[in-house]
């Protein structure tokens, strides 16, 4: 067969229309979506509106266990300890994310591509290796810093003392997702015009006011979005605490967070259907502050 005959046979082609074709593309997501986040939310708040009763077994009680989570002063001890982390880490972290970000994009530093990489890896080092890595650096006894201030002559600092306890899980967070939020942060100030920053050197700004009056107020929607997933995030905080938890049992009880409260009524206290309104209940109030911040910073802006 000739190279004529071959294009002159006719292919087989798919056409697919092009109002189907969106909807094939999401479906794996979807699936995946309903199977691993749908599903599991519909029966954890099934098992909520029941009880496991002492004769009879399961028996349903509606709001019941609601009702009691909404009482419960372990609940909101725990919501309290997440505010405190929330204020202490949120700003902390995006502040240092921005610096960086600005640092970065300012054009003053060398071997960018390095820098990006080396603050973004900490982000890909699961939790769980993360706290592990901290509390060894933690650990007065055996911990780097503490044979080093020993060393010095100085009292090894007691980073896991119910005066340091929140500051050294914030610090974990910190170092876990800095470099993520300024990944996001440079990419948004990769986007601005360079016009712009031409237009500000004509006119006589400095390298400091151009950032401050120019840059930042542009990328004020990526900052408020960032905001958002750091408070969701920093709500369900669990595994840090669940970690350091054997090097502060006297500080960190079952109930320091709402997860680690759920996680409790369920693996030791066999409460699922309590813990699982505790969970819900803490969504609620996650809902709640992200909404009332994102309302705050939307009225902020349209002024």
């Amino acid at each position: 067969m000739t190279e004529r005959e071959i294009r002159a046979r006719p292919r087989n082609r798919v056409i697919v229309n092009k109002t189907v074709a969106p909807y094939l593309f999401l479906a794996p997501f979807m699936l995946l979506f309903i199977a691993f986040l749908i599903v599991p939310l519909i029966y954890a708040f099934d098992i909520s509106l029941y009880k496991k009763a002492m004769v009879g077994g399961v028996k349903f009680v509606g709001t019941d266990n609601y009702v009691k989570a909404f009482a419960d002063p372990k609940f909101w001890e725990g919501v309290g300890v997440l505010f405190k982390f929330a204020f202490l880490q949120i700003p902390v972290m995006i502040g240092t994310a921005l610096v960086f970000a600005l640092i970065l994009d300012s054009g003053v530093v060398w071997a960018k591509a390095f820098f990006r990489v080396s603050f973004f890896i900490p982000y890909a080092v699961p939790a769980v290796i993360a706290t592990l890595i901290w509390s060894y650096l933690y650990g007065p006894a055996y911990g780097p810093i503490g044979q080093t201030a020993r060393f010095l002559g100085f009292e090894a600092p007691d980073f896991v003392s119910a005066k340091w306890i929140l500051g050294s899980i914030a610090n974990i967070a910190q170092w876990e997702y800095m470099g993520y939020n300024m990944i996001i942060y440079f990419a948004a100030l990769q986007a601005i015009p360079t016009d712009l920053e031409e237009a500000s050197v004509v006119d006589g700004a400095s390298a400091f006011a151009f950032a401050t009056r120019i840059k930042l107020p542009m990328i004020v929607p990526t900052i408020i979005v960032t905001v958002v997933f750091s408070i969701i995030g920093s709500l369900q905080l669990f595994t840090e605490p669940f970690l350091i938890q054997n090097m502060a049992r006297s500080i960190i009880n079952s109930n320091y967070t709402p997860n680690y409260y759920a996680y409790t009524l369920t693996f030791v206290g066999q409460q699922p259907n309590y813990a699982a309104a505790i969970s819900f209940l803490l969504g609620g109030v996650i809902a709640v502050v992200s909404y009332a911040f994102m309302l705050l910073a939307n009225r902020r802006i349209d002024r």
